[in-house]
């Protein structure tokens, strides 16, 4: 499913017009966007939590050539499904 077909799948459900639906749906991903870049948790009760986590400095490799490189530290976002999520995805 992409943004086009989530927003259709949102504005049947909530009876709102698709303009409505997308507006809403931009919004709230723009808002957990700007709060996990600011390094808040962002936590939706059954569906799962959003978050910013430092990923240390490591050694890789170059995969053309083999050979060995450093990897600096980072931060990346990441997303723990909730427990209800995960349940209805194991059925």
């Amino acid at each position: 499913m992409n943004k086009g077909e989530l927003v259709d799948a949102i504005a049947d459900k909530a009876s709102v017009t698709k303009k409505q639906a997308d507006a809403v749906l931009s919004a709230a991903l723009e808002t957990i966007v700007e709060a996990v870049s600011s390094e808040q948790k962002v936590t939706l009760v059954g569906f799962g939590s959003f978050e910013s986590r430092q990923r240390k400095a490591r050694e890789g490799r170059n995969p053309k050539t083999g050979d060995k490189m450093k990897i600096p530290a980072t931060k990346v976002p990441a997303f723990s499904a909730g427990k209800l999520f995960k349940e209805k995805v194991a059925k």
